[in-house]
């Protein structure tokens, strides 16, 4: 895959569609760049009917993702102006990661700060290594944080844990972030990425119809009540009951073999 930054790398290892965030020497930070460059990455993984599931992790061993790059803020935030196109195009990045109808995994190793925690939000499962750090230190900097991002937090944490991360601004550790729901998973560090693999693997063999329904009907269901799409909801598990794989699926129950689903 082409893209216009060396930042952000894009690999397939099978069924796995990997987005890598690539700057480790900033650990990971995302700049203008990187955010630019996730909708092409997770356009094509959802063409492409080989991946089954999406993770993202950060390069190097010392963080997933830091934060946004500050470094970029004095002439990508320092206006009104600039801060609407910015934020215009890291919202792009998150609306193509909630929005895939893939599962995404986030797989946190290090350093998860600022918008390294908005960016796992966007996945579907975080699972994180034991030496995981976690905070959104907006009120250290006098950031505004928006309301996308903050809904994504209240709805896996509760108002008040939600509260308690942004007022703080402090780092909790991976045991308190399993705690607080914000983690899925925590694992030892040496473990993190076959745990990851074996997880996604476990996905990937199963119904890709079946898990697209069930990703549409939470997340619509998460929506307010006016907003939800309850008729696209009765369609795609209409679609499951019509397809091949559901054939596939009975019959290898009957045949006592493990199913071999096309997503058709």
């Amino acid at each position: 895959m082409k893209l216009e930054t060396t930042r952000m790398l894009a690999e397939k290892d099978g069924a796995i569609g990997w987005i890598i965030f690539n700057q480790p020497e900033k650990r990971n930070a995302v700049s203008v760049d990187m955010w630019a460059a996730i909708p092409a990455i997770v356009d094509a993984y959802a063409a492409d009917p080989d991946v089954r599931v999406i993770i993202m992790k950060g390069a190097g061993d010392k963080a997933f993702i830091a934060g946004a790059d500050i470094s970029e803020f004095g002439e990508k935030r320092n206006s009104p102006e600039a801060t609407k196109v910015y934020d215009a195009v890291a919202g792009k990045a998150h609306a193509a990661l909630v929005k895939v109808k893939k599962p995404v995994i986030a797989m946190i190793n290090g350093f998860c700060i600022g918008g390294g925690v908005a960016v796992s939000l966007s996945a579907d499962i975080r699972i994180a290594a034991d030496n995981a750090r976690f905070a959104v230190p907006a009120a250290r900097l006098g950031l505004g944080y928006g309301v996308g991002g903050t809904k994504r937090l209240l709805d896996i944490v509760g108002p008040a844990y939600a509260k308690e991360i942004f007022f703080t601004a402090r780092q909790f550790d991976a045991p308190e972030a399993e705690r607080m729901g914000l983690i899925n998973r925590m694992v030892p560090t040496a473990e993190l990425e076959s745990y990851t693999r074996d997880y996604a693997a476990r996905i990937a063999a199963n119904a890709p119809l079946t898990i697209q329904a069930a990703k549409m009907t939470i997340d619509e269901l998460a929506q307010d009540p006016d907003r939800r799409d309850i008729a696209a909801c009765d369609a795609a598990v209409e679609a499951c009951f019509a397809s091949d794989d559901f054939r596939e699926g009975r019959t290898a129950f009957m045949e006592k073999r493990l199913p071999a689903f096309k997503g058709r």
